[in-house]
């Protein structure tokens, strides 16, 4: 922004690179000042930079006048020109220096009071960041402030046209035809002595075949070769034998961690696995259900071969071996202690990424997607156990942006990208369903930052349309940073789990967070407050529903 002082002074405090006239003229013209009237007079030019102190002030003549014009002028003009510029340079350097911005009629590039004091705050993925932040901006972006009521019509927009109906479900058939292999892999029943849904299968290879040889994690990733090294170890002390011919235990997980990123997930991973009987797949988020098996690894690259169920299988084979061996004891005591494993899998995008969908499901109605992840696991595991962690989606939006931004973040940065993705979502709005909107993967792509997957209600409501609402355990990460004891144990007795020695205990309890902040993010300081501002007026509609559904209006996320 510049403003025209006396119509002869200009303040261009990021750009004054530009020669722009107080009208926004176009650059490197000749602009006429309304009051001068054309007259030769003198244009000052503020140029700051990040991190200067003090602003550098270029003194230039309009036109084509030089310096010879200004030394022709009478003395005490020159004084008074002089004099003039002193007293404006001291105004301005008390307002810089004080902190004072918002009195200036000027946006600032200086944003002091940005910076965390403590620089043991972490990324609220992980619980130590719930604590209150000690730092917080002694300043607004005034632009932004005053941007404010256009962004504020964009997000009324919005929220008149936010209807949440219920969706149409597939029948069995229509996803059979659509995932003809994965049907003829898993069975329709699964062994009873058993917690998690297993069964045995026919391998057909030889004592010297490598299992894993065609497996799409160990082809498009080296990190996870060293893993497969491991299971191809043990595999061949794990088959079972009759007639002849060799058997596998295969296993889907009893229960799936499905979202949401940022929210701290890892961190209950982390814990979770602690406990003697949990064993999670051989990487902790395969993305299996939402990605790989339609051949996404980064939808920007396009898609690739589609992984198979088999790969997928492959990655609880370490459980399926534990599993296996309870169920081959000899003596009933060790059969009972051995079945009580259950496998998990967290791949945080299992609740709200389907953006593969318009590739493959073509039949599709007004934009929305005719089939869903959860369709898939529930034709195949009626009764499995989710887990979902959530937070307050305001601050888990910022800290996904500080997460995946690769370059130029700042609290600026993120408003901008903010405003942006806003004024797309309306723009999709404006003519499709709010479903259509929050699955639509052209708009999820081109959005700067992920505004959709906050939209917690948008998402349960759909897999609560084919699973029962006591088949969750909806956490909040708010709660599990003030007492992790507590929501651990809501964990285990979800899950049937067996109680913990103290020492075991104590060891998951008290173990550091997980998946902290990088030290490099931390300094960057908060969102700026009309951000914050913004989305949770965005946010708003879609957490009281949240709260409403869930019927806790914790889950509101209200602000004192």
């Amino acid at each position: 922004m510049r403003h025209c002082i006396n119509c002869c002074i200009h303040l261009l405090p990021d750009n004054a690179h530009k020669q722009v006239d107080c009208h926004r003229g176009p650059p490197h013209s000749h602009q006429v000042c309304p009051t001068c009237k054309g007259e030769n007079k003198i244009l000052f030019r503020v140029d700051s930079k990040q991190m200067n102190l003090l602003a550098v002030l270029e003194v230039r003549t309009e036109g084509n006048e030089n310096w010879g014009g200004f030394l022709r002028l009478k003395k005490g003009k020159r004084c008074s020109l002089v004099f003039g510029l002193i007293i404006m340079t001291l105004v301005m350097a008390s307002y810089i220096l004080s902190g004072a911005h918002q009195e200036l009629l000027i946006s600032s590039p200086f944003h002091y009071g940005g910076f965390p004091s403590n620089p043991s705050l972490m990324d609220s993925e992980n619980p130590s960041d719930m604590k209150e932040h000690h730092h917080q901006p002694s300043i607004n972006n005034i632009s932004y402030v005053k941007d404010y009521p256009s962004i504020k019509l964009i997000i009324n927009s919005i929220t008149a046209r936010i209807e949440f109906t219920t969706r149409q479900l597939p029948d069995l058939q229509d996803l059979k035809r659509q995932e003809l292999h994965m049907f003829s892999v898993i069975p329709n029943k699964f062994l009873p002595n058993s917690k998690s849904p297993c069964w045995y299968e026919e391998f057909s290879g030889r004592n010297t075949t490598d299992p894993y040889l065609t497996n799409s994690y160990v082809l498009y990733s080296k990190r996870f070769r060293s893993t497969f090294d491991a299971l191809r170890k043990a595999f061949w002390g794990h088959l079972s034998h009759a007639h002849g011919k060799h058997f596998r235990l295969r296993c889907l997980p009893h229960f799936y961690i499905i979202g949401q990123p940022k929210c701290g997930t890892t961190d209950l991973y982390d814990r979770l696995r602690l406990h003697p009987e949990v064993k999670f797949s051989a990487i902790k988020e395969p993305h299996w259900w939402t990605r790989k098996r339609f051949g996404i690894v980064r939808l920007r690259d396009g898609l690739r071969d589609r992984y198979p169920v088999e790969d997928y299988l492959d990655l609880f084979d370490l459980a399926a071996h534990q599993i296996h061996q309870g169920l081959q004891a000899s003596s009933t005591k060790d059969q009972s202690q051995i079945n009580k494993i259950i496998i998990g899998e967290a791949s945080a995008s299992t609740m709200w990424d389907n953006n593969a969908w318009t590739f493959f499901y073509d039949n599709s109605t007004d934009g929305e997607p005719p089939f869903l992840t959860q369709d898939f696991i529930h034709a195949f595991q009626p009764d499995a156990k989710l887990i979902v962690m959530l937070r307050d989606p305001v601050e888990r939006l910022y800290s996904d942006y500080l997460y995946f931004a690769s370059s130029n973040k700042s609290a600026d940065d993120f408003h901008e990208k903010v405003t942006e993705a806003l004024q797309l979502f309306e723009n999709c709005m404006l003519d499709y369903s709010l479903r259509a909107c929050v699955y639509n993967n052209t708009l999820n792509n081109a959005m700067p930052v992920r505004l959709q997957v906050g939209l917690y209600a948008v998402y349960l409501l759909d897999w609560l349309t084919v699973f029962s609402k006591e088949q969750f355990l909806i956490l909040r990460l708010e709660d599990h940073a003030s007492n992790v004891k507590y929501t651990m144990h809501r964990v285990f007795q979800f899950l049937n789990l067996g109680p913990l020695s103290e020492k075991q205990e104590a060891l998951m309890t008290k173990s550091p967070a997980s998946n902290a902040r990088r030290p490099e993010d931390r300094n960057l300081g908060p969102m700026w407050p009309v951000t914050q501002k913004i989305l949770q007026d965005f946010y708003g509609p879609f957490n009281a529903r949240l709260a409403q559904v869930l019927a806790d209006e914790a889950f509101a996320w209200r602000t004192p």
